[in-house]
C-alpha cells in the first residue's frame, strides 16, 4: 500500500499548508504542492513488497505497481502544466483544492487498480469520482464549469448504479465478491452474463465507449482545459486498467461472449468518434472525440485477453499520457495567453510560435500512429495483440479508422502550417514550468518509442496474471 500511504500522507500536507499559509502568498502551496508530488512519484519507482492485505480485497503486483507509476506520471506533468493557470487571481486563493482534489481521486484510482474484491474495487471507484465532478466545476463563476460538473455527476450517478446493479447479480448468483474465487464461479448462467452486460455498460461511461460516450465533449469542453486533461489521460487511464484487469481475471471463463461485445463496441467507438471529431472547431471538443477514438483502438488490445494484450494496453496508455497531455499542454499555453480556443483560430500559428506547432505537430501524429513517434508502436502493438488472436477484420478496420484519424489531425497541422490569417496569435514565450511540461512529455514521446525494452519490460511483468 505504500503508493496509497504516499497520497494520503501527501494529501494530509497539503491540507496542512493550505490552511497555515500566509495570506497573498498563496503561490508557494502551488510550487510545495508539484514538488511534494514529485517525490512521491520518485518514490513509487523504487522497489516495493508485493502480497495481499485485508483478507485479499487488495493486491499489489509488480504489474499494478507499474499501472500506478504511469498514472502518478501523468498526474505530476497535468500539476507543472497547470502552474500558469493556478497562479491567476481567480484560482489564486483555492489553488490548495485543485491538489487535494486530484490527490483524493488519485487514492481511488490506486485502490480500484489494487482491488481484490468488487467492494474494494467499488470504494475506489466512488473516491475517484466524485472529486472529479468538484473539479469539473472548478471555476464556479463561468456557467460551463458549473454545467460540466452537473453533467459529470449525473452521469457518474446513473453509471455507478448500473454497475452496482450488476454487481448485486454477482453475488447473488455466486454469494462472493472476491476475484479468485469469481474466475471459477462465473460461467455462462443468464443472470451472469446479464450481471456482466451491467458491469460493463457502467464501465464503458467511464472510458466513454461508444454509445456511452455523450457526455463526454460537453463535459470537456466546459471544464477547465487542465481538468479536462486529467479527465482524458488520467481517469480514462485508470478506467482502462482495472477495466482489464477485471476482464481478464473475474470474467476470463466467458471471454467468447465479452469477446463478441468488445468487438462491436471497438468498431463502434473508433468510428463514431473519428467522423465527429471531424466536425469539430473547438479544440476541447475535437480532443474529446480524439479520446473516444482512442479508447476504441484500446480495446484492440483488451479484446487479445493474453498478457500480449495486457502489456498492449498498459504500453499504449503510458504513450497516451505523453502524446494526449502534450496537445493539451499546447491547447493550455494558448488558452491562458490568448483564451483562444478554436481550431480557426491557430491559423498560422507557426509563423508567431514555431516550437508550439511543432510540438502539437508531433503530438497529434503520435495519437494517428504516425512512425516514427511512439504512438506508432503503440497501436503496432495493440494491432498486433488483436491480430494474434485471429481479429483480422477488426484490424483492418482499425486501420481504415487510424486513416481517417489522420485526416482530421492534419486538419489542425494545415491550420497552423499553411493556412494564411491577417492577425494570428501573437507569439508569446511560455513560463518555465509549462516548458517543462512540454519538454517531459517531448522526451516521453520520443523515449517510449525508441527504447524497445519498455514494452517488454511492461509484458515481462503481465505473465501470470
Amino acid at each position: 500500500m505504500r503508493h496509497e500511504l504516499l497520497l494520503t500522507l501527501a494529501a494530509m500536507l497539503v491540507l496542512i499548508a493550505e490552511i497555515f499559509r500566509t495570506p497573498g502568498k498563496t503561490s508557494g502551496i502551488i510550487i510545495f504542492s508539484i514538488v511534494l508530488f514529485a517525490v512521491v512519484t520518485g518514490i513509487g519507482f523504487f522497489p516495493a513488497p508485493t502480497g495481499v492485505l485485508f483478507g485479499g480485497m487488495f493486491q499489489n503486483s509488480p504489474l499494478t505497481i507499474i499501472m500506478k507509476n504511469i498514472l502518478n506520471i501523468g498526474v505530476l506533468i497535468i500539476f507543472i502544466q497547470s502552474y500558469t493557470w493556478l497562479k491567476k487571481d481567480e484560482n489564486l486563493e483555492k489553488s490548495g483544492e485543485f491538489f487535494l482534489l486530484i490527490i483524493s481521486t488519485l487514492i481511488g484510482m490506486n485502490f480500484m487498480i489494487s482491488a481484490g474484491h468488487f467492494l474494494m474495487f467499488y470504494i475506489g471507484l466512488e473516491l475517484a469520482t466524485i472529486p472529479i465532478a468538484a473539479l469539473a466545476a472548478y471555476e464556479r463563476s463561468k456557467s460551463q464549469s458549473a454545467e460540466a460538473g452537473i453533467k459529470l455527476i449525473l452521469t457518474s450517478a446513473l453509471s455507478s448504479g448500473i454497475l452496482l446493479y450488476g454487481l448485486s447479480m454477482i453475488y447473488g448468483t455466486t454469494g462472493t465478491l472476491y476475484f479468485s474465487e469469481l474466475s471459477s464461479l462465473i460461467g455462462a448462467n443468464s443472470l451472469q452474463i446479464l450481471a456482466f452486460i451491467f458491469f460493463f455498460a457502467g464501465m464503458a461511461f467511464k472510458i466513454s465507449m461508444v454509445p456511452f460516450h455523450l457526455w463526454t465533449a460537453d463535459v470537456y469542453e466546459g471544464a477547465p482545459v487542465n481538468v479536462t486533461s486529467y479527465l482524458s489521460v488520467i481517469s480514462k487511464g485508470a478506467a482502462v486498467f482495472i477495466f482489464t484487469i477485471v476482464l481478464f481475471t473475474v470474467f476470463k471463463e466467458i471471454v467468447d461472449l465479452w469477446q463478441d461485445v468488445i468487438y462491436v463496441i471497438a468498431v463502434l467507438t473508433m468510428t463514431v468518434g473519428n467522423l465527429f471529431a471531424i466536425r469539430q472547431k473547438n479544440m476541447k471538443r475535437f480532443l474529446a472525440f480524439s479520446s473516444i477514438s482512442q479508447a476504441g483502438f484500446i480495446l484492440l488490445g483488451i479484446i487479445g485477453g493474453n498478457e500480449m494484450g495486457m502489456a498492449s494496453v498498459v504500453y499504449y496508455v503510458l504513450v497516451y499520457i505523453f502524446s494526449n497531455l502534450g496537445a493539451f499542454g499546447v491547447v493550455s499555453a494558448i488558452i491562458s495567453k490568448t483564451g483562444k480556443e478554436n481550431m480557426d483560430e491557430y491559423n498560422g500559428l507557426y509563423h508567431t510560435n514555431p516550437k508550439l506547432s511543432l510540438l502539437m505537430t508531433l503530438s497529434l501524429f503520435s495519437l494517428a500512429g504516425i512512425p516514427p513517434v511512439a504512438g506508432f508502436f503503440g497501436k503496432f502493438f495493440l494491432f498486433a495483440a488483436a491480430a494474434e488472436q485471429g481479429f483480422y477484420i477488426l484490424v483492418l478496420i482499425a486501420v481504415l479508422n487510424a486513416i481517417i484519424s489522420l485526416f482530421y489531425y492534419l486538419l489542425v497541422v494545415k491550420s497552423m502550417f499553411i493556412n494564411k490569417n491577417e492577425n494570428p496569435i501573437p507569439g508569446f514565450k511560455s513560463d518555465f514550468m509549462t516548458r517543462l511540461a512540454l519538454i517531459i512529455c517531448l522526451a516521453g514521446l520520443v523515449v517510449t518509442g525508441f527504447v524497445s525494452y519498455v514494452f517488454e519490460f511492461i509484458r515481462s511483468l503481465s505473465f501470470g496474471l
